[in-house]
């Protein structure tokens, strides 16, 4: 079992950067590929970012391509979303996960943190 907290939201103007974290519970940590995704108010969660369990591989939504980095620290039981260049429709709720390598779904969710990007 994981518990994941996010952390790192607020208020931020278009062109600002933030950076999200997301705490997880567990020795297990590493274990597990790790995924951002977001929900923006009237519209479905959606993916963001995904990284692996090592960190060696990551991939984008190509929304967010070139703007945002996931990363990850093992030894901190941690995943990070570094969000630059933000914009207006980035404004979300950003929800972490965590997914068992062997699996195509998300097991795990952290209860969310927001993102919004005035103009």
């Amino acid at each position: 079992q994981v518990q994941l907290v996010e952390s790192g939201g607020g208020l931020v103007q278009a062109g600002g950067s933030l950076r999200l974290s997301c705490a997880a519970s567990g020795r297990t940590f590493s274990t597990y590929a790790m995924g951002w995704f977001r929900q923006a108010p009237g519209k479905e969660r959606g993916f963001v970012a995904r990284i692996s369990w090592s960190g060696g591989y990551t991939d984008y939504a190509d929304s967010v391509k070139g703007r945002f980095t996931i990363s990850r620290d093992n030894a901190k039981n941690t995943v990070y979303l570094q969000m630059n260049s933000l914009k207006p429709e980035d404004t979300s709720v950003y929800y972490c996960a965590a997914r068992y390598p062997s699996s195509t779904t998300y097991s795990y969710w952290g209860q969310g943190t927001q993102v919004t990007v005035s103009s």
